[in-house]
């Protein structure tokens, strides 16, 4: 019997002390950090301590519990005696007083467990809500939306609704109201769990949804159970429809990225004849020309170092044209018409950049920042996050390829370029320098590898291999697309990346890879002029 009379005695002291808590709480006499407080901080009971501590991050902007706080998230008080003392650098000052005091032998760190320890995170997220900077709002209040996701408790409330009644930034506001219905979906009060499942299926967050299912599993009411499940199933619809709208500009941009890089193999291949297998390597070297201006611009005008994009796209277009050029002067111009031999040289040269590059800038991966105003991204729906750097490049990819298509249809270059891809020896006898015309337009290609270089710059490293990963792609695009059409590489590269995509999400990458290869081959049996095939003069040839 001695046992259970001594745990009732512990129950009933516990008790005893939560209620003169609850009382001076109530009477509004507990408006600042008091002797008792701060000890029932340091060494009571796990409910006492919270309780405390809620009670003063609410009740009170006293400094000294503030500090108190802060201190024990730190982990940085003692108890000395009857005195609570906060500690740093060997310097120990009452916790209720401020005053100096010697420490001692005697004093004891004060235990904190992972409870106590959420609560005093809580505490001091609730805390640095008022009067704090916008951004410092939505850390805080993201901080209290994670605690009570993740363990809710509706002593929080109080701490909550001080926050709401404060000016809170807009988006703090929100957070903090999400987590404030968390909190009341423990309440044992039916009316105010049925409010907060219909607020929570309202927000339609995908972080909303373990929170629901758990709270599914132990409730009793049928009208809350109701609003539960209709919660759920909004949520798991908004998420379907998100998961769709992210895989279908997954796939948007991966074609993005395919059109850019085959762009200038369009021109190179499609209409000039010439399988350059060097197209990657020209992809790469706009990538460490972008990787380059970069590093100019940290070390010398590190004030503009957000526009250094915009002086990198002129660089990695003219860097990649002139290493066209000199490879079309120097060795395919007396190549043409011989598909096999280009293959064989345009591969030589391949390894010969590539290790030009490893020489020069090393084998290991080079990493390139994305500008401030190419960070962080667009979120709908919830789970639907559109990352700006993806939405940049899919708007750079589409001003290339109308500024493609313009001067290929619409300039005097454009109309010789295509004068001498149909008909060489008649062009020659209208007065066109058709060496020269083919030295343009390799360069024009291998410029625009360059700026495909310059994008994927942005979306992960530069490195010796990085055309390795495109120039088969690329290659399938213009012969799906159809051979010479421009128009046929845009529905091409469109249409593999969401194909590519949509089976990955459903089979996974390797098996996404394979769909796609045996698809093209399929196509190309049944149709070997590609989507778009040419027509008149150019197709008899």
């Amino acid at each position: 019997m001695r046992p259970c009379t001594h745990f009732s005695g512990r129950l009933l002291h516990s008790a005893l002390r939560l209620l003169a808590v609850g009382c001076l709480a109530a009477s509004g006499l507990a408006h600042a950090l008091t002797p008792a407080d701060a000890q029932v901080l340091a060494t009571g009971e796990s409910d006492e301590r919270i309780a405390t501590l809620n009670r003063l991050a609410v009740a009170t902007d006293d400094k000294a519990a503030a500090t108190l706080i802060q201190a024990m998230a730190d982990e940085a008080v003692r108890v000395q005696g009857t005195q609570v003392l906060i500690v740093r650098d060997e310097t120990a000052v009452d916790a209720v007083t401020g005053e100096s005091v010697a420490l001692t032998d005697e004093a004891q760190d004060v235990t904190i467990n992972n409870r106590m320890r959420g609560a005093l995170e809580t505490a001091l997220a609730g805390m640095q809500l008022v009067g704090g900077d916008p951004e410092r709002q939505r850390e805080a209040a993201l901080s209290l939306q994670r605690g009570s996701f993740d363990e809710p408790d509706v002593a929080q409330l109080p701490l909550i609704e001080r926050a709401l009644a404060a000016d809170l930034d807009p988006k703090a506001r929100q957070t903090l109201e999400l987590a404030q219905a968390a909190v009341l979906l423990a309440s044992e009060d039916e009316a105010q769990r049925l409010a907060a499942a219909q607020k929570l299926g309202e927000t339609l967050q995908p972080e909303v949804r373990p929170l629901l299912l758990q709270r599914l599993e132990t409730e009793t009411s049928p009208a809350v159970k109701g609003a539960l499940q209709a919660a759920l199933s909004a949520l798991d619809r908004t998420l379907a429809v998100g998961n769709a709208l992210a895989q279908a500009f997954t796939g948007i941009s991966l074609g993005s990225i395919l059109l850019l890089a085959a762009l200038g193999l369009a021109i190179t291949y499609g209409l000039m004849g010439v399988i350059n297998m060097a197209h990657g390597e020209l992809i790469m070297i706009g990538a460490y020309a972008t990787w380059g201006v970069q590093a100019l611009f940290r070390n010398y005008l590190p004030g503009v170092f957000d526009w250094y994009l915009l002086a990198a796209l002129p660089v990695a277009f003219m860097a990649s044209a002139l290493v066209g050029a000199a490879m079309e002067r120097t060795v395919i111009r007396f190549l043409y018409g011989r598909p096999l031999e280009t293959l064989l040289a345009t591969w030589g040269i391949s390894l010969v950049l590539m290790q030009g590059v490893r020489s020069l800038f090393g084998a290991q991966n080079v990493g390139v920042e994305n500008p401030s105003w190419m960070s962080g991204g667009v979120t709908l729906l919830g789970n639907l996050n559109l990352p700006w750097n993806r939405i940049v490049i899919i708007g750079f990819a589409a001003a290339v390829l109308i500024g493609v298509t313009l001067l290929i249809t619409r300039t005097r270059l454009g109309l010789f370029v295509r004068g001498v891809t149909q008909n060489r020896p008649i062009a020659s006898c209208m007065g066109v320098n058709t060496a020269r015309i083919d030295t343009y337009a390799f360069a024009l290609g291998s410029g625009i590898a360059g700026l495909a270089g310059c994008a994927l710059s942005q979306i992960g490293n530069v490195g010796p291999d990085l055309g390795q990963n495109y120039i088969v792609d690329s290659f399938m695009v213009v012969v799906l697309g159809g051979v010479g059409q421009l128009a046929g590489t845009v529905y091409a590269a469109l249409g593999l990346g969401l194909l590519n995509k949509f089976i990955e999400g459903w089979a996974g990458a390797v098996l996404a890879k394979i769909a796609v290869l045996v698809f093209i081959i399929v196509f190309i049996q049944k149709r070997p002029q590609g989507i778009f095939a040419m027509k008149g003069r150019s197709a008899e040839a």
